[in-house]
């Protein structure tokens, strides 16, 4: 990912004008990285290490996205909506 991209979903899913880091933008930038390893384990389909890489992603948004959950049901629903995370 690159470093104009990281910025774009900072931007995006920010809460006021210095937030890096909330929960929200971590899951953002989560999601991301595990979009694009989904889409590089298509191609290489026997990467197990990357795989595993994918696996524990996958569990650090699950325990993110239980923890605002529990904080904030409102801005849970807006940012599964906005990331398109569950249908």
């Amino acid at each position: 990912m690159t470093q104009e991209e990281k910025r774009a979903i900072i931007e995006q899913f920010r809460i006021n004008e210095k937030d890096t880091g909330s929960v929200e933008v971590q899951i953002a930038l989560l999601t991301a990285r595990i979009r694009h390893l989904t889409e590089h384990l298509k191609k290489h389909p026997k990467d197990f290490h990357s795989r595993r890489g994918l696996m524990k992603m996958v569990g650090r948004r699950r325990k993110m996205l239980r923890y605002l959950r529990e904080k904030n049901i409102e801005s849970y629903r807006e940012l599964i909506q906005k990331l398109n995370l569950r249908k």
